[in-house]
């Protein structure tokens, strides 16, 4: 693969991401069989229900999502709206999957549409589970025009296309980037890494100079398996056709184990989640710098609710690479909007989708880099005009876009399971990261095997 350096100074160019996504046997209860009840046609590549302009959409988002929603509603009132929060699947809880397949089972009850913080869910959501067509409509077979679909930054739509069918159209793109506190590293003479080499002697410094500062947080399901493995360009989560391997003994995952272990060992990692109440308390002021997705501006650091900092205090800068090595980065998510092919109201449902991605309004309420171009554009410069953001904001945030690297599969469950059941419990029972990787990889493989994938 060779070193990813482009650069662009306006709109997002490229997302890469790996093209196309496995399908593996998924354990659904037993279903109904056939096509829904009342079909009419299949114009749109899929038997379709017969239509009725008027009929209400049910639309499931997370808290996050739930503005945009409701702004929709207001801009629309002749679409009779019911909006219906619920956890989005966050932490890879697969509720989203385990509530479709109890609607499968009993031939009703889909949501129209439905907002997941997952990328891999078109391999299950876009395959027929037990006679029953998949949830997702198919998008762009005439439901959704080429214009609008060709609007999406290059890549953003991969992990939602199967054999060229598009099943679902991607809310943001979260490449991570290196943020960094402008104020406190210039005040304690710092320079901001710019190579995971960098950043682990820095957290010398800081442990020894500046004890109580941190530099990162590794308490959330996403932290370990997408801000560090993945951007540390390691291989522990890969799909090959119907195949899955994890390799925790690559170079590049021993040294991401081996960078992990260090600065836990340090303190300048730290276990809590930054969603937590104790992390504001406790690291609100002491937060020199961080790996993390370009959503951690309107998440984190903008959120009154969280870090709430001060204007021209936080910068972003490029991603972290190992020194000599691909100048890649990784990838915490990107929300996706599905549309469901059991919908009574296709022509509601598409206008919905169209507007929660590419409106104004999906750029003023964007909390991260939305992943359709123009409104990636129109976001970039509402930051860039704010003045919030130190430095190179919009540089910084656009390189990244370009350089996530693409050896990271999605097969149809998620990487954060594992961790979240292994390694977070375990490291706070006092084992280091290095002592965990073993059982982290069996409950990979476990997983995978279940899901009908073979072990590579």
């Amino acid at each position: 693969m060779n070193t990813q350096q482009r650069r662009s100074h306006r709109a997002i160019t490229r997302f890469l991401a790996l093209g196309t996504t496995t399908i593996a046997t998924v354990g659904v209860l037993a279903a109904c069989s056939g096509s829904p009840a009342g079909q009419t046609d299949d114009q749109y590549g899929f038997p379709a229900v017969e239509q009725d302009a008027t009929a209400p959409l049910t639309v499931w988002v997370d808290a996050a999502r739930e503005p945009i929603a409701k702004a929709f509603q207001e801009e629309n009132p002749e679409v009779e709206i019911n909006i219906e929060t619920y956890d989005g699947s966050s932490g890879g809880s697969d509720s989203f999957k385990t509530k479709v397949a109890l609607f499968d089972q009993s031939g009703e009850g889909w949501p129209d549409v439905v907002f997941s913080t997952q990328q891999n869910d078109t391999a299950w959501a876009g395959v027929e589970q037990n006679g029953v067509q998949p949830y997702a409509a198919i998008l762009n077979d005439g439901l959704m025009s080429d214009e609008f679909l060709d609007g999406f930054t290059p890549g953003a739509l991969d992990p939602m296309t199967r054999d060229g069918n598009i099943y679902g159209v991607r809310n943001d793109l979260a490449p991570v980037v290196y943020w960094y506190n402008e104020t406190l590293m210039t005040e304690f003479g710092y320079a901001v890494p710019t190579t995971w080499e960098d950043y682990r002697d820095l957290s010398d410094k800081v442990a020894a100079e500046h004890p109580g500062y941190i530099l990162g947080s590794i308490g959330d399901s996403f932290a370990g398996p997408y801000t560090y493995y993945w951007s540390g360009e390691a291989p522990i989560f890969q799909v090959d056709g119907d195949s899955f391997s994890s390799d925790f003994g690559d170079e590049n995952a021993e040294k991401v184990t081996d960078l992990i272990d260090h600065m836990l060992d340090n303190g300048t990692l730290v276990q809590d989640s930054v969603f937590g109440a104790d992390f504001v308390t406790k690291y609100g002021d002491k937060l020199l710098g961080t790996p993390g997705p370009a959503w951690f501006a309107g998440a984190i650091f903008q959120n009154p609710d969280s870090l709430n900092a001060a204007s021209g205090s936080i910068g972003a800068a490029a991603p972290l690479f190992w020194e000599g090595e691909d100048e890649v980065t990784g990838n915490v998510g990107g929300g996706v909007w599905y549309g469901s092919s059991h919908s009574k109201n296709l022509e509601a449902m598409a206008t919905f989708l169209e507007y929660v991605s590419s409106s104004e309004k999906a750029a003023e309420l964007a909390t991260g880099l939305p992943a359709y171009a123009t409104t990636a554009e129109a976001w970039l410069e509402q930051q860039s005009a704010s003045g919030y953001f130190a430095g190179d904001f919009s540089t910084a945030i656009t390189q990244a876009a370009e350089s996530v690297w693409n050896g990271w599969g999605f097969p149809s469950f998620s990487p954060e399971t594992a961790y979240s059941s292994i390694v977070i419990p375990g490291l706070a029972a006092g084992k280091s990261l290095s002592e965990l990787t073993s059982e982290w990889q069996a409950e990979y493989e476990n997983e995978a095997q279940v899901q009908g994938y073979s072990i590579k």
